[in-house]
């Protein structure tokens, strides 16, 4: 729990502003970044600033000369925009922006195919969110 709440205490400022900015509740944006980048420790968050295991382009070859699927950014905050910008697109956007109904969110963003394992990714993500009281 303490590598769980280090990563969120030094994400928490970032996350807050974007979700004053897009309406997604911070402790969403949060809990997804947390579990998808394995707490800042992940090869894509540590190689690709990718957080939110986000597939696109990117310029990274392993030794084994494999390209990874995910997309590649400047720095974490770059990632984090560009999930809340991911997220603004799709269709429940709207109906639950500024809602702070977390478990709407988390459904809506699974429901979106996010995850492809949507009933396990629900429940690390809720977990998560409520680990942190967040």
């Amino acid at each position: 729990a303490n590598a769980q709440t280090a990563y969120i205490r030094n994400h928490k400022v970032m996350a807050t502003l974007l979700a004053q900015g897009y309406g997604i509740p911070a402790s969403v944006i949060l809990a997804v970044a947390y579990v998808e980048s394995g707490g800042g420790n992940g090869a894509t968050a540590k190689v690709l600033n990718n957080h939110f295991g986000i597939e696109g382009e990117n310029e990274f070859v392993n030794r084994r000369g494999h390209k990874s699927r995910y997309k590649q950014y400047d720095n974490e905050l770059a990632s984090y925009v560009d999930f809340c910008q991911v997220i603004s697109c799709k269709k429940f956007y709207s109906k639950l922006k500024r809602k702070h109904d977390t478990h709407a969110w988390v459904k809506a963003i699974s429901n979106a195919g996010y995850s492809e394992e949507p009933v396990i990714w629900e429940k690390r993500i809720l977990s998560t969110i409520k680990a942190n009281r967040l």
